[in-house]
């Protein structure tokens, strides 16, 4: 055997055991949401948050602790769309196995799922804090629905896109997602398919990156996904909109702005980063959520924990996908139906 051939077999045997130590160390596994009492964490305040820029589910939890005027540690995390695989990091998957973001730590508890972090910081805030939960038990109960129609759940949320709003927001951030892989570098994509536990996500990704936005049409999976998202969207936003005029505004329960409003605020801005605001709201469509989303976005919620936390890669994303769709007509027709 030749020199050369016992360099590149040491290297491969290192390399292989690399991937095994590294595999071992970044297990991952689906964990139950809600507060882990079981689990203690290293802190320093009373409450931290672990999230993401992009994230809609810790935009939502921004929004809460905003609105609650708690304070709170803050450890951001990258996402590959923001720039790298950080959640399947062995530093992250000690705060969260199931490597999503957001992560609530409440002395040291980790709280899982947005939906769920939400309601417990709402229940666990200071004393002198906003009520963000109706004492009425009916409100409680109609609330809770308004909650979980604006959240995403599941391994596949695009599935049941019928289900809810929330769900049907991953299939409307395809283009902005195609968008952002232009500045993702090829590598950083991989990882996820060496530890990520769901390969589908980083093979989509990567697919995005290859086509870009521009051979977005060529796609045509991906643009199914994207119009059957939109046609439910508009069915969720049919039913704001009724409410919303039963219910006489300002709110989801009329003068009352609860956990229902911090949900939904996030899934209109999602709307704006993914550029189809005016296919839900525009023309004059939807009247009733257009003033709804004007007084949302007067709120200093809004600039404190979704403004403030703008990141390059989505900014750039945004105006990229922006220009593409003003460029090429077709494209647009494609994306927008």
């Amino acid at each position: 055997m030749s020199p050369l051939w016992g360099v590149l077999f040491v290297a491969l045997g290192a390399a292989i055991g690399w991937y095994l130590w590294e595999r071992a160390h970044r297990r991952t596994r689906a964990m139950q949401p809600g507060l882990q009492s079981d689990i203690t964490l290293p802190f320093e305040d009373e409450f931290e948050l672990y999230h993401n820029a992009l994230s809609l589910c810790s935009k939502k939890v921004r929004v809460c602790m905003a609105e609650l005027g708690v304070p709170y540690k803050s450890h951001p995390i990258d996402l590959i769309e923001t720039g790298s695989y950080e959640n399947i990091g062995r530093a992250f998957l000690r705060v969260n196995p199931g490597a999503t973001v957001p992560v609530l730590v409440h002395h040291g508890h980790p709280v899982y799922e947005s939906h769920e972090q939400i309601r417990y910081a709402a229940e666990h805030a200071l004393a002198d804090s906003p009520h963000l939960i109706p004492d009425d038990p009916a409100l409680r109960e109609e609330m809770d629905h308004w909650v979980d129609l604006a959240s995403l759940s599941g391994d596949n949320p695009i599935a049941a896109a019928k289900k809810s709003a929330g769900n049907s927001v991953p299939g409307l951030t395809v283009p902005l997602f195609a968008a952002m892989m232009e500045d993702i570098p090829t590598l950083r994509v991989v990882e996820g398919l060496l530890f990520h536990r769901l390969k589908s996500r980083p093979l989509i990704f990567l697919a995005m990156k290859r086509a870009g936005i521009g051979g977005l049409r060529s796609l045509k999976p991906a643009l199914n996904v994207v119009a059957k998202c939109r046609r439910h969207m508009h069915g969720h936003l049919d039913t704001l909109e009724s409410k919303l005029e039963r219910s006489g505004g300002p709110w989801i329960l009329g003068e009352i702005f609860s956990l229902a409003d911090v949900s939904w605020v996030v899934i209109l801005e999602r709307l704006i980063e993914g550029d189809s605001l005016h296919v839900f709201l525009g023309d004059g469509k939807r009247p009733a959520v257009t003033a709804y989303w004007e007084r949302l976005k007067s709120r200093p919620s809004y600039k404190t924990a979704i403004l403030d936390h703008a990141h390059p890669t989505v900014t750039a994303g945004i105006a990229r996908l922006r220009a593409a769709k003003q460029a090429d007509p077709a494209l647009r027709a494609a994306l927008e139906g």
